[in-house]
């Protein structure tokens, strides 16, 4: 037998620590076994919400989070009335919704905010760039945990959690379809200046739970100004712009370029010569699902099925600009496509592109970054994801949650071109579909959009309402690495009703 140098431990299931080294280093795709070997059970909470009519009335989930977070004074909760400082030079206008205003730059929502639901009053303790934070179950978060994508304390994400209890409910069975999936590129991995960033990461479910990340292949057609520290950095940013030409697509678990589909075969044959040395475990349960695993990886890859629904070349031009002509927009019509083939979950993320502190992060020039860079783009993928989705009768049974990791600070800095820092005491998100009331605004904050007035809601009571809308008790436990049972949510999290049709 294949050894690697090591004590051999035993552990309390009969594996050695050995065996678990060994077959984990059989990976492929960044599948892991930490999951897989562990017999712990779910625990189920006596709740009754799962006898609620709102429960489970999602079947599929796109989750959009918007990194470095959007500002609440310049999207859905203005404050026409307080001095410049705090409401800076952006205007409100009417909305479909009588009585509740947005940005002038957000036209698009405008028209269609009578199919959502507006929380105001969402408040945390934590104003940092938290992504772990807000998609996990994780009571309390720092920069150092922000900072580190396998600190051992993360919780899973969000994504993860709904793969592995839906795997879990099926008995195991496996699809030809990747059932957690994230547009446009593995997060963090586009811009230069810090680590990456923790977040969306099964944690210590394994990284077979992780998301399936997809990566995009085009050329942008906006150039951003960035800076970082000394960096001073004129930047094509594909999130202002981009090409949609016969170049354009997403690929499916895609390995490096030089990686062709030929030696990828090449590693699959090198991986099933390694199947004698691990016959004992493959006898085991946990074995056999590893197995499906690394099929399921190559399948991805390979997948007639998944290339044409990521390839979104295939659809009308007029769909496709009413997405609009960004990374953003068009990674919004491929997880519309990526819901009609079957998957459950579907990511997106606007994610830093170039450098970091970008994207949604504007500590500086925030108001040409807001009009420029960020609303237009946003309004246009949101509003054409949740209108397409109405169009096609998907919208009912499909929620769309759009995240954050804070808000912005009610007083505008002295930064150049203005800028609005960390803000987690109020901000405002945005959903629609799934089980999501229409044409209501929960929660309220102060004249400066600075603290909740009305009905605060915490990151994790949104956690808790879409695990409900997709029919997950937000309180199951289920078994960490060290085999305590931990609720999917703080016990102190609950489902917001109001949010529910």
């Amino acid at each position: 037998m294949l050894r690697i140098l090591g004590s051999r431990k035993t552990l309390c299931d009969g594996i050695s620590r050995r065996d678990l080294l060994q077959v984990g280093g059989l990976g492929v795709c960044g599948l892991g076994l930490s999951q897989l070997l562990q017999g712990g059970t779910l625990q189920a909470s006596e709740s009754t919400a799962a006898t609620a009519p709102s429960f489970g009335r999602a079947k599929h989930c796109i989750l959009l989070y918007l990194y470095g977070a959007p500002s609440q004074l310049e999207t859905f909760d203005m404050k026409p009335e307080a001095p410049v400082e705090i409401r800076g030079t952006m205007r409100p206008i009417p909305s479909a919704l009588p009585g509740v205003d947005v940005c002038e730059h957000l036209p698009q929502i405008a028209r269609m905010l009578d199919r959502t639901t507006i929380v105001r009053s969402v408040t945390h303790p934590y104003p940092v760039h938290g992504v772990a934070f807000a998609t996990t179950g994780i009571p309390a978060i720092d920069v150092a945990m922000e900072l580190a994508p396998h600190d051992s304390r993360h919780h899973p994400y969000f994504g993860s959690i709904v793969q592995y209890l839906d795997r879990r409910q099926s008995g195991g069975r496996s699809t030809d379809v990747p059932q957690n999936v994230a547009f446009p590129f593995p997060f963090s991995s586009q811009r230069v200046g810090e680590v990456s960033r923790a977040g969306p990461y099964a944690a210590f479910l394994g990284s077979a739970y992780n998301p399936t990340w997809t990566e995009f292949i085009g050329k942008s057609t906006g150039t951003v100004y960035k800076t970082l520290g000394e960096k001073k950095l004129h930047v094509p940013d594909p999130y202002v712009g981009c090409e949609v030409d016969s170049h354009f697509r997403f690929a499916a678990g895609s390995p490096l370029p030089e990686v062709t589909i030929d030696r990828l075969q090449r590693r699959r044959s090198l991986l099933e010569q390694f199947d004698d040395e691990r016959r004992e475990l493959t006898a085991t349960l946990e074995g056999r699902s590893m197995s499906r695993y690394r099929d399921l990886a190559f399948s991805m890859i390979t997948s007639p099925r998944v290339a044409q629904a990521l390839d979104v070349r295939n659809e009308p031009a007029p769909t496709r600009e009413l997405y609009g002509h960004t990374l953003f927009g068009q990674s919004c019509l491929a997880a519309r496509r990526m819901i009609e083939a079957g998957t459950r979950l579907v990511s997106v993320f606007w994610d830093e592109y170039g450098l970091a502190g970008d994207a949604w992060d504007t500590h500086w020039n925030h108001f040409p970054r807001m009009i420029d860079q960020l609303c237009p783009q946003f309004d246009r993928a949101f509003a054409g994801l949740i209108l397409d989705l109405e169009q096609r009768g998907m919208l009912d049974d499909t929620l769309v949650v759009v995240l954050s990791d804070h808000g912005r600070t009610p007083k505008l800095s002295n930064a150049n071109g203005g800028g609005r820092d960390h803000w987690s005491q109020a901000y405002s998100l945005i959903f629609a579909g799934g089980g999501i009331a229409r044409g209501k605004v929960v929660g309220a904050t102060d004249r400066d959009a600075g603290a909740p007035t009305d009905r605060p809601v915490s990151p994790k009571d949104v956690l808790a309402t879409m695990y409900h809308l997709l029919g997950i008790d937000p309180h199951t436990r289920i078994p960490d690495r060290a085999g305590s049972m931990i609720p999917l949510v703080p016990e102190s999290a609950d489902v917001v009703p109001e949010m529910l049709a």
